[in-house]
């Protein structure tokens, strides 16, 4: 073996390790969230530790204190498979006019038949139950959000749906 083959071989090995460590600086630049700020939102998923307990306040008082500025944001959780506009089925039905509407009666939507057992009318009481976890509130439905776990995003997000259709 001559001194240009040792001199290839050692360019390859090193090379390809130049490679692989650029590659896992490029790849943590571009999928670590600190480093680029916070994230727009946080899908929370079922099983993950609960946040710490907040006090109990009264249904009413939550929803007159309710922000629809806030709730839009929190909405954004939802667009992945609903949409606010009237008609406009997803994978979920769309939720314009939700606020009061029968249960089961989104136009050209085919639900599973679980929240038709939970209750008749989306009322804002249904919806703050549903929000908070939908597996718990209308045990086999499809739907597979894991619910929001602040009572705060659950009366926003109300105060949202219902400041759509007036």
């Amino acid at each position: 073996m001559d001194s240009t083959t040792f001199t290839k071989i050692a360019a390859g090995v090193l090379g390809a390790w130049l490679i692989l460590l650029l590659g896992k600086w490029a790849g943590d630049e571009m999928y670590h969230a600190s480093a680029h700020g916070e994230p727009s939102y946080v899908i929370e998923v079922a099983g993950s530790e609960p946040a710490n307990a907040e006090p109990e306040v009264p249904f009413e008082e939550r929803m007159a204190a309710a922000s629809v500025e806030s709730g839009a944001k929190v909405f954004r959780k939802c667009t992945a498979c609903h949409k606010a506009e009237a008609g406009a089925n997803a994978t979920g039905p769309y939720l314009y006019g939700v606020v009061g509407r029968d249960i089961d009666s989104a136009e050209g939507f085919e639900y599973s038949g679980a929240l038709e057992q939970a209750a008749d009318v989306w009322t804002p009481e249904n919806l703050y139950a549903f929000l908070e976890k939908p597996s718990a509130w209308a045990p086999g439905t499809t739907m597979g959000f894991a619910g929001l776990s602040k009572s705060e995003d659950r009366a926003d997000v109300i105060a949202y749906l219902d400041s759509l259709d007036d």
